[in-house]
């Protein structure tokens, strides 16, 4: 029997990167291993600086919106960014492994059409996680040059402001991964200056013993929505780093495949421990809100961004705008570049260039109309949860995966469905492979039934924990455990396990279809007995 293919060698890097400039032309076809230039630090630069914006700040003032005093805030936070850090972190080793983002990635655990799932989770991720950083983003900006130059407030003022904003993302999107990086270089250092500005400019505001609505002379009723407000701002806060999971392998595909994987990993992780700068900074002006303009914290109707405005000193007005722009710029560039990637990786007769485009332009429809037609600014943050409870389970699926297949991928049969053809080693059923879709779908399910977000969304069972949001923790819990039941009981062919064989999972010897269509031979029509290569003629 002859071994399974392995991947192709890693070659030297190539001595120069493209030019800034240079629009880029990869879609997630597998990075050829000489232009895999990137380090892990520039992993932690794109992770952290789309996440080192005042988007997060919003994100972060919602503990302070759920009652909670400074310290209890602090907790939730802590808890929120280490457990997502924890959880994403893993993610990242995809890119490297496979050369390709991580939905087309996917198609080894979920089957060649499964992985469509990956794709359309992270679209929706980064229209929710792009809409929050335009409208804060936009937000401030219209209120900072208000308050500086008495520019009007109304909707003519904040449209334009959106168009402009969603416009230079949208142009450096379209320019791709340097570019992007190039940006996220400048708005990494820049952004956590003006968070340390904005340190100097509320010091002599912020008092640390802010109590919030927990205290000894709360009733009976409030005191009952303590827990279930203090675990439902953490994971508001957790579903910051989780958001990220869709997204790592589309900048990590860029490090060379002999990266030592701890180092990618250790990026990852380390820069969502980062994002404790901006989370902390909407904390601690929110509490300074609430003490000195509560109406802006009013939980009906919050609305931080005008309260900071409403709190800050003079000579801050300014770096708020440029912390709006710069932050802003860098949330919106992680979020739409990835959109457009998986946009093409589903329609391959889209280019990157123009999914990019053509998504770009959606998001700012619904940008408009969700702003200005049906008021989502407020249910967003909802939106934004639910999205990360359904996906969180396809990342445990991930993850798991990669574990019992010892981190051995075939990259040409990972390709199948972008190229139109059929068959390969993770053709499965059709090409479903539903012992993983079964886990992701039941899991996530379950998450969303059991999800209780404190004045804004409670799912058909999420009273039963006595009101404590547990349907991420129970998505997890279920992930994990089906998806090793079913690996157990339904075990997965031979040829998907490297030269190593599985761990922890059965197997059961059975053929590799042929891959065939585009690019293919058109009689090749033999299977393949399990564990051999497949003759993959160009």
């Amino acid at each position: 029997m002859t071994p399974p293919s392995p991947e192709p060698a890693p070659s030297a890097p190539s001595a120069s990167s493209p030019s800034l400039t240079e629009v880029e032309s990869h879609g997630v076809d597998r990075i050829p291993d000489a232009e895999r230039t990137a380090t892990p630090l520039d992993l932690f630069r794109l992770a952290f600086g789309g996440a080192n914006t005042f988007s997060t700040c919003v994100l972060g003032a919602f503990p302070i919106l759920f009652g909670l005093s400074f310290w209890q805030g602090l907790a939730a936070t802590l808890l929120g960014v280490v457990v997502g850090a924890l959880i994403l972190c893993p993610m990242a080793v995809f890119g490297p492994v496979n050369g390709t983002n991580n939905a087309v990635s996917s198609s080894a655990h979920l089957g060649v059409h499964g992985r469509v799932v990956g794709s359309f989770l992270s679209l929706l991720t980064a229209i929710a996680f792009f809409s929050i950083s335009v409208w804060s983003s936009g937000d401030a900006l219209v209120g900072g040059a208000h308050r500086l130059f008495g520019l009007p407030r109304g909707d003519l003022t904040y449209a334009v402001a959106y168009a402009l904003f969603a416009g230079l993302v949208l142009a450096v999107c379209v320019y791709g991964f340097r570019f992007m990086l190039f940006v996220n270089k400048v708005a990494v250092a820049s952004a956590t200056v003006l968070f340390l500005l904005g340190a100097i400019a509320f010091a002599g505001d912020f008092d640390a013993s802010y109590a919030g609505v927990f205290t000894d002379s709360a009733d009976a009723a409030t005191d009952a929505l303590f827990w279930p407000s203090f675990f439902g701002a953490a994971l508001i806060v957790l579903s910051n780093p989780v958001s990220f999971g869709a997204f790592l392998g589309d900048w990590s595909r860029y490090i060379p495949a002999a990266t030592p994987r701890r180092r990618v990993v250790g990026a990852a992780f380390l820069s969502q421990i980062a994002t404790l700068l901006p989370f902390v900074f909407g904390l601690a002006t929110a509490s300074i809100i609430a003490s000195k303009a509560p109406e802006y914290v009013d939980p009906a109707a919050p609305d931080f961004v005008g309260g900071l405005l409403a709190i800050s000193p003079t000579w801050f007005f300014l770096p708020v705008c440029l912390l709006a722009l710069i932050g802003g710029m860098s949330t919106g560039t992680t979020s739409l570049y990835g959109t457009g990637l998986d946009f093409s990786s589903v329609f391959p007769r889209l280019s990157r260039v123009r999914a990019t485009v053509l998504v770009g332009l959606l998001s700012i429809v619904f940008i408009f109309v969700g702003r200005f037609g049906l008021d989502l600014v407020q249910s967003i943050s909802t939106f934004a949860t639910m999205i990360i409870t359904c996906t969180t389970p396809w990342m445990v699926v991930m993850m798991l995966g990669f574990w019992t297949r010892r981190g051995w991928y075939d990259p040409e049969a990972l390709q199948v469905f972008n190229r139109r053809q059929r068959g390969g080693r993770y053709w499965f059923a059709h090409g479903w492979n539903w012992r993983g879709m079964t886990a992701w779908w039941v899991s996530a399910l379950l998450g969303v039934l059991f999800t209780n977000i404190p004045g804004q969304f409670v799912g058909p069972l999420g009273d039963l924990a006595n009101g404590i949001d547990i349907g991420l923790p129970l998505s997890l819990a279920v992930a994990t455990v089906l998806y090793l039941a079913l690996l157990r009981l339904f075990p997965e062919p031979r040829a998907v396990y490297g030269p190593e064989g599985a761990r922890l999972a059965r197997t059961v010897e059975a053929p590799v279809p042929p891959i065939t269509g585009p690019g293919t031979d058109a009689g090749e029509l033999a299977a393949v007995p399990s564990g051999s290569a497949v003759d993959r003629t160009a």
